[in-house]
């Protein structure tokens, strides 16, 4: 039997978890060979759950039932209202915040997957309800043709320069209710004043001003932007380029200093159909070949050190972050998301 062969029949038995063995990774043989089918609820754009879902499906034979939501704040909400009967086993992408208070109210499955084992604590909650596997960095979009016609051809490069009357309802903001990118974008100005709650929202009162609207998914922001409905928008780094890509010269990328950043989280539904399916799609998730795969797919970071960043694409030591301390935003979100709304007069 032929190397390769020998390869497909270790998968075949061992499932998602040995997919590591090709790659030098650390190998995770479960008890039992899991089989049948899951339903994952994706927070990931379509080229990626498309191209993830194949790949996992290759390496394990374990079908995937895909429910795709560009918000992760919907798929948070939905998996909430079906608490009672479960339909998801998989809550896939999307920042930790959205996926931590479903931990909170028992609504997901403790799992410390053995390849989570060489990801540092930052990137992972501690008994396994959830695991980072991925990292996105916040930043700028601006369309080129209005950024020069209208604001001078100047991009920001500090929040603070978003407040200049040349910008007056050239903005979209991802709604900070629905959206990952917008709540992080209004805990990163909370840090960024040091947690002075009362002056991040005077900032984001006086950015208001600025706003023509609030998008319901970040993806869709970018998807305006580049359609010139505005001139530039707040918004991840990875989907700018993937956007930008399309067309050099439509958009651009710019990374206004203090800024901050997501961890993208894997989490079991709990009271799912498929355990042993689920455990063995976290633990495929995190393996080298998945990483490499998502960087690929959709140019974001790996939380895995043995991943190489996609070329050209920021990564974490290379910008100026704000000292975001994650579990705090996850912890006041639901209160910080009041208080947004309150301020801005907005329900």
């Amino acid at each position: 039997m032929t190397p390769e062969l020998d390869r497909r029949a270790f998968l075949k038995l061992a499932g998602a978890t040995a997919i590591v063995a090709a790659c030098g990774g650390s190998v995770a043989a479960p008890s039992a060979s899991p089989s049948g089918k899951i339903s994952v609820y994706s927070a990931l754009n379509e080229s990626t759950n498309n191209e993830l879902s194949a790949a996992f499906t290759k390496a394990t034979g374990i079908e995937i039932s895909l429910l795709s939501l560009p918000a992760a704040g919907d798929l948070q909400t939905r998996i909430t209202s079906e608490k009672s009967n479960p339909q998801a086993d998989i809550f896939v992408g999307g920042s930790s915040e959205f996926h931590d208070p479903l931990g909170k109210q028992g609504l997901l499955e403790a799992y410390q997957s053995p390849n989570a084992k060489d990801i540092a604590a930052q990137f992972k909650e501690a008994s396994g309800l959830w695991t980072g596997w991925y990292t996105g960095i916040f930043a700028f979009v601006s369309n080129t043709s209005r950024l020069n016609a209208e604001v001078g051809g100047k991009k920001p490069a500090t929040w603070d320069d978003l407040l200049d009357p040349a910008w007056s309802k050239r903005l979209i903001v991802p709604d900070p209710v629905k959206t990952g990118g917008g709540y992080i974008f209004v805990a990163t100005q909370i840090f960024r004043f040091n947690r002075d709650e009362a002056k991040a929202m005077d900032y984001m009162k006086k950015l208001h001003a600025n706003v023509v609207s609030y998008g319901p998914s970040s993806p869709g922001v970018i998807t305006s932007i580049a359609n010139a409905e505005a001139a530039g928008a707040p918004n991840w780094a990875h989907d700018i380029l993937t956007e930008k890509a399309k067309d050099p010269a439509r958009i651009d990328l710019t990374i206004p200093k203090d800024t901050g950043f997501e961890v993208g989280a894997v989490s079991i539904v709990k009271g799912g159909k498929n355990l042993p399916a689920a455990k063995a799609f976290v633990d495929w998730v995190l393996t080298k070949e998945a990483g490499e795969l998502n960087v690929r797919l959709s140019k974001r970071g790996s939380v895995r050190k043995d991943v190489a960043p996609f070329p050209g694409a920021p990564t974490l030591d290379q910008v100026s972050l704000v000292n975001y301390d994650r579990q705090w935003a996850t912890d006041n979100k639901t209160r910080i998301q009041k208080l947004w709304q309150t301020t801005l007069g907005i329900q």
